[in-house]
């Protein structure tokens, strides 16, 4: 990308909703992820920027979050913005006020929004009742967009066979494993749809237990995406051929009863037994959105092919991108 190209707003980018994977396209991901590089380079000499000086997010999660939550509100201060945070236990949702009421009230005070809401379909919902720009932080079992941002951001920049160039993202040289809950994870949905953007596509390995498996509707979009796919419940048979594993929890809080839980918790653990037996390639990359339970133990953190630390770093680079290209900041003061 050129230099003027970096420092313009990106008419692709600017004043848009955030929402779906479904919105992107391969050149709105070589954008974004030239900005994210960018960012990532500013904050490691200059440390924080100006290019938001004067503008304010404001951070609404009605779901517990930790990285989510202030991986935005550091991007925006490193950028120069402000931020105001708004909890479901602080706001006027416990006195019946509607989503759309919210939003409407808020957008007054902030240039932008961010919303995480436990009912599917609730951000495109908010979205609908705005003027100004809404990120979808989560929208309960529905997608996580910014997540997929940076998960593919992270596959793009560390593994060694992954290229990014201006006419789209090279990955189908390697095969991406989806390993645990991919019913409920709305962070593999987002994943799922958004590898049905590129002319390239990595192969997808889907590992879960039968209880837990993708749902019909991502697995018709990747097929009618020509995404080659496949889907087992075997981890130790899947392991050997994974360039990335991306491995999720069983996400206690969706399910109806402990005992459905119960029946399918602790269904797959990545331990170094378990990558010295695949064995594992020495290349892969192994992801997790966290917060972790007990699926990943702790004696991977030391492997170098553990990436979610990484992964969780390169959140607030994509990010601090994404509130710059929306809200058409001028780049070339990063």
């Amino acid at each position: 990308m050129s230099k003027k190209q970096m420092t313009s707003p990106s008419p692709l980018w600017t004043g848009k909703h955030v929402l779906s994977c479904d919105q992107f396209d391969e050149a709105m991901l070589h954008v974004l992820f030239e900005t994210a590089s960018a960012m990532k380079a500013m904050v490691a000499t200059k440390r924080k920027s100006a290019i938001l000086t004067g503008r304010v997010l404001a951070n609404i999660f009605y779901e517990p979050s930790t990285r989510t939550m202030c991986s935005f509100d550091a991007a925006m201060k490193r950028l120069g913005g402000d931020v105001i945070s708004v909890s479901e236990s602080s706001s006027s949702a416990k006195k019946g006020e509607t989503i759309e009421d919210t939003v409407r009230c808020l957008e007054c005070y902030c240039d932008i929004l961010v919303l995480r809401h436990p009912v599917k379909g609730t951000a495109a919902q908010a979205a609908s009742a705005m003027k100004k720009p809404l990120i979808n932080a989560g929208d309960g079992v529905g997608e996580h967009p910014t997540q997929a941002l940076l998960d593919l951001f992270t596959v793009v920049s560390a593994h060694p066979r992954a290229k990014s160039t201006a006419e789209g993202l090279q990955l189908d040289s390697l095969t991406l494993t989806l390993l645990g809950d991919l019913k409920h994870g709305r962070t593999v949905h987002s994943i799922a749809r958004l590898v049905t953007k590129l002319s390239r596509p990595p192969t997808l390995h889907l590992v879960s237990p039968a209880l837990l498996s993708m749902p019909a509707e991502i697995c018709d979009e990747l097929s009618k995406a020509n995404v080659p796919m496949q889907a087992s419940d075997d981890f130790a048979a899947a392991l050997p051929a994974a360039d990335v594993l991306y491995v999720t929890r069983v996400q206690k809080e969706r399910f109806a009863t402990e005992a459905e839980y119960a029946a399918v918790a602790g269904s797959y653990v990545v331990n170094a037994a378990a990558l010295a037996a695949g064995p594992a390639k020495p290349d892969m990359l192994i992801m997790h959105p966290l917060p972790r339970v007990d699926e990943i133990s702790t004696d991977v953190d030391a492997d170098p092919r553990a990436t979610y630390f990484i992964e969780m770093e390169n959140g607030m680079y994509v990010r601090m991108a994404l509130l710059a290209l929306v809200l058409g900041a001028d780049l070339s003061a990063l």
